[in-house]
């Protein structure tokens, strides 16, 4: 299931969805003493960080991850951890704590295991998802061109994160599956621009999840997706 909700401005999102993840972080505080959230890259949420990041909250209590990430150095500019200490972890959310998905120099089968373990001990279920989605329809790093969809889209699939080769992008990926991220209990799909809007508009109107992964969310009977747009 989802619900679209359209903006008139991308500022005006920021401002408002702001707002609802501090109150979500503020609730998920309140009811168990520490709350937890995974955002995704690209330039769509500098935006949302750079608000967030100025924002009165109790941050110390609060653990921030990636959806994905690109085994990339740090200091790249590919690296969406780079992005989320430069625009995120800033002013007031300095204080938060950071769930690094990119471990080591490569991702081993052992450095996998380590994270699976780490991510289910410590963040897991998310009390906040917020995805991204490219043009291809794919979200975090779950890809419909690479062999690992099939793992990544499985809703049995007992790992919480699984290493993803995509053909049609760049880098070696590590990405939460699709079955640790439905137990979120809150997920917001993030777009801007018109052509995000024809994307999304084509994967609400199909059903095959392996050709849109994120028809995944948008189509699951008990998540309830919560679709923030402006052109």
């Amino acid at each position: 299931m989802y619900q679209f909700k359209e903006h008139s401005s991308r500022n005006e999102l920021d401002n408002r969805l702001a707002i609802e993840i501090v109150a979500l972080l503020e609730q998920a505080i309140k009811d168990k003493g520490s709350a937890s959230i995974a955002v995704s890259g690209g330039s769509t949420p500098k935006g949302l960080f750079k608000q967030l990041s100025s924002m009165d909250l109790a941050w110390n209590k609060v653990t921030i991850t990636l959806a994905d990430e690109r085994w990339v150095n740090l200091d790249s500019d590919a690296s969406n951890t780079r992005l989320v200490h430069e625009n995120l972890l800033q002013d007031k959310a300095a204080a938060a704590k950071f769930f690094h998905l990119k471990q080591g120099d490569q991702l081993t089968a052992e450095t996998l295991a380590d994270l699976n373990l780490a991510a289910k001990n410590t963040i897991l279920p998310l009390d906040i998802l917020i995805l991204g989605m490219g043009e291809d329809g794919h979200t975090a790093s779950l890809f419909p061109c690479s062999e690992q969809i099939k793992d990544g889209l499985d809703p049995e699939n007992e790992s919480a994160l699984l290493s993803v080769e995509p053909t049609t992008a760049p880098h070696q990926r590590i990405s939460f599956t699709f079955a640790s991220l439905a137990l979120s209990k809150n997920v917001i799909l993030h777009l801007c621009g018109e052509s995000k809007q024809q994307v999304v508009n084509k994967a609400i109107n199909g059903k095959d999840s392996f050709e849109m992964p994120i028809r995944a969310f948008l189509h699951h009977p008990s998540l309830n997706t919560q679709i923030y747009w402006a052109p």
